[in-house]
């Protein structure tokens, strides 16, 4: 009897939980709970001009969700589907070799960044700075260092941001949902502000007009 009300009360505790208690299963589709998540598949598909369920396809196939935008990168860029590339990752090929496997080069993941070290972009800047740029396509990248620099372009580009500002992030330890999700905060205030500010306008508008045609009766 005891036993039965404990997990009677286990089971009316979940419950009360709810999406917010637990962590949602994401690979089945987007998750509405985990807006985070969210907002970083949806910018990575506006950002690649894909569709939202491309993503999720993806992702179902169990690609990270931090390596998508290297999925979609290299497609792009080798002009094939998403998953071809796909395919060649779950065989076992590091994104080096997809890259190669793809007639592409290592420069193509280079991003101006200006002058950095420490990790985790160091290694990769060491290489392209301490090397002349015809020396590059024989860059060893490793799989860090790759999706590294792809989060670096994709976030940058899309929010219009330096490639300093994801540098600084990530060397202070967050991922790149957490920064897609600071950058898209960020941008729908400053979106917010403006619209108020030309609201505030038009309405300051209209009233000195009412107000010219008073004194002009």
């Amino acid at each position: 009897m005891r036993k039965g009300i404990f997990t009677l009360a286990a089971v009316l505790a979940l419950l009360a939980a709810g999406p917010a208690g637990a962590q949602t299963n994401v690979r089945a589709g987007i998750s509405i709970s985990d807006e985070g998540v969210n907002s970083f598949y949806l910018a990575i598909g506006s950002f690649y001009h894909v569709p939202e369920r491309d993503v999720i396809s993806v992702r179902d196939r169990e690609i990270p969700d931090d390596e998508l935008p290297v999925v979609f990168f290299i497609a792009q860029r080798a002009h094939v589907e998403p998953s071809l590339v796909v395919k060649l990752r779950l065989g076992g090929q590091s994104w080096l070799e997809i890259t190669r496997h793809y007639k592409l080069s290592p420069e193509i993941y280079y991003v101006n960044a200006g002058d950095v070290s420490g990790p985790p972009y160091g290694k990769a800047y060491g290489y392209f700075k301490n090397h002349p740029r015809s020396e590059w396509r024989e860059a060893r990248l490793d799989d860090d260092d790759i999706v590294n620099l792809v989060n670096l372009r994709f976030l940058s580009s899309h929010y219009k941001r330096t490639p300093r500002e994801i540098i600084s992030s990530r060397e202070a330890g967050h991922n790149f949902i957490v920064i897609n999700n600071d950058f898209e905060r960020a941008h729908k205030e400053h979106h917010n502000k403006a619209a108020a500010k030309e609201k505030h306008t038009e309405k300051n508008n209209k009233g000195d007009h009412g107000k010219g045609k008073g004194r002009d009766k």
